[in-house]
């Protein structure tokens, strides 16, 4: 057996063990298509406030300058889907990625370990982690190596699990087996998240205004909300799920088996009235290692005053 295969099978059954729902691999190589749609993303301004998502453009789109040596990248996702659903519903929402630990840690860790196992099984490989927090396009990846498609909400869709899932990838500098069949779009004309989206974020397929999007707004915007999105937001507090609720390939969602996702057990039974008068030691107790840790005490109290005025 060709060890590239061998190799790629182990990972694969690797990942699967530590939890991950899925794992493609692909070659390290520059994203032709991905460079115009980014350039042009950036110049239309629907980064907003995300300025940072200007640095390192090059890096973005060729990984080789961000690992050196790097040859193979593995995309893997992480079922977070769940059916808890807060108590009282006139609360302000949050997302469902957000009830349990922060999924940053979590991933991390288990990507570390994966690395580990490849050095013990394979010999020793150079490789480096990411989880949402470097210029990496995961769903370009994550679709090259052929783990789903762009939905028209702008998300990674998979036929056989939806889209509740966090995306993360493990470069390494061997070559492997490559994933080279891309999974064909099955949107079709459907349009329920274009439809549904609150503030019209979904400008057009596979194309979302970040500025106006709802997560953008209460998670890295850290000015005042604008006021014409008074009435919009949805009762979202941090976070929104819209686009994926209404899509129809997440009734294929099933139930993640990750400990770490359970919520805090205050959380999701605080009432309206708790969420209004929350306090910043409840807030350090109930995140206490959530990514809801993000907007700070000051950032959340802004998003549910906010909502206050809508009410």
């Amino acid at each position: 057996m060709d060890n590239r295969l061998a190799y790629s099978n182990l990972i694969k059954a690797e990942a699967q063990r530590l939890g991950f729902i899925f794992c493609g691999i692909s070659k390290t190589e520059f994203l032709e298509e991905e460079a115009p749609r980014l350039e042009k993303w950036l110049k239309a301004g629907m980064h907003g406030e995300m300025k940072y998502m200007e640095n390192y453009f090059d890096k973005r789109l060729d990984p080789r300058l961000l690992v050196d040596g790097a040859k193979s990248v593995i995309s893997l996702g992480l079922n977070y889907y769940t059916d808890n659903i807060q108590a009282d519903p006139s609360a302000p929402k949050i997302s469902k990625y957000a009830y349990g630990s922060d999924y940053h840690h979590v991933i991390k860790d288990k990507l570390k370990q994966l690395l580990a196992t490849i050095n013990e099984q394979i010999g020793e490989v150079g490789g480096r982690a990411f989880v949402d927090s470097a210029p990496v396009l995961d769903r370009a990846w994550a679709k090259k190596s052929g783990l789903g498609w762009i939905g028209k909400n702008s998300n990674l869709i998979s036929k056989q699990k939806g889209s509740y899932f966090f995306l993360a990838e493990l470069m390494v500098d061997i070559e492997l087996a490559y994933d080279v069949a891309p999974a064909a779009d099955h949107c079709g004309t459907c349009t329920r998240c274009i439809d549904a989206c609150p503030t019209d974020a979904i400008v057009a397929p596979q194309i979302v205004d970040g500025s106006r999007c709802i997560s953008y707004l209460t998670i890295e915007l850290k000015n005042e909300i604008p006021a014409h999105f008074q009435d919009k937001m949805d009762g979202w507090m941090f976070g929104c799920d819209v686009c994926q609720d209404v899509c129809p390939w997440n009734k294929f969602s099933v139930l993640h088996q990750e400990p770490a996702f359970q919520p805090h057990p205050d959380l999701l039974d605080m009432t309206t009235q708790e969420w209004h008068e929350i306090t910043e030691d409840v807030f350090r107790n109930v995140f206490k290692n959530s990514a809801v840790k993000r907007t700070k005490f000051d950032g959340l109290k802004r998003n549910i005053n906010f909502l206050k005025k809508e009410l």
